[in-house]
């Protein structure tokens, strides 16, 4: 029983051939087969997690939905507040010329003119929805009115109330266009 004598080169492979059987062997122990209860149980966690994500997309969308539906019905209802806004100096000047007392024939047929164009704006102006705020003797409210005097108050006109309107303030549905610029009792 004569050992064989072996090259240096042989005894490499020699050792590279059990290295290679022993990371076999531990791969082999490292994939040991998942137990039917584990795949479920991992297969169950994957399933839930989907399905949240799903409903959360699904309230995501939703609420996005209802976002734009509100922005839509905002843009509709105060679509025209640029254009009132625009208009309320016309509206202020015509309601000056209409302050001035006039004698002659001429001039009245004139006042007339502008009185029927000023009532028209109204007209139109309250089609869509935009109102004159601020009238004398009414409560004073700072959402709606910007107080520019103070007036002593008296037993005839009690403390925050509007004594003089110096400029009416119109709003669009709720909105405020314009303050109304008033002097109020204190």
């Amino acid at each position: 029983m004569s050992e064989e004598k072996k090259t240096p080169e042989e005894e490499v492979e020699v050792v590279n051939e059990e290295a290679d059987v022993d990371t076999e062997a531990k791969a082999t122990e490292a994939e040991e087969p998942k137990t039917e209860a584990d795949q479920i149980s991992e297969l169950e966690t994957k399933v839930a997690e989907a399905e949240d994500k799903y409903l959360r997309a699904e309230a995501e969308m939703r609420n996005m939905q209802s976002r734009y539906a509100k922005e839509q019905t905002q843009a509709v209802k105060f679509a025209n507040q640029k254009l009132a806004a625009s208009v309320l100096p016309a509206v202020d000047n015509l309601e000056r010329a209409l302050q001035v007392e006039v004698e002659d024939g001429a001039t009245k047929q004139i006042k007339d003119g502008v009185e029927m164009v000023y009532k028209t704006l109204i007209s139109a102006l309250e089609e869509h929805d935009v109102k004159a705020v601020g009238e004398t003797g009414e409560a004073f409210d700072p959402n709606f009115h910007q107080a520019i005097q103070s007036v002593p108050a008296d037993d005839e006109h009690p403390a925050d109330t509007i004594a003089t309107v110096l400029q009416k303030g119109y709003v669009l549905a709720d909105r405020v266009i314009r303050p109304a610029m008033v002097a109020v009792y204190n």
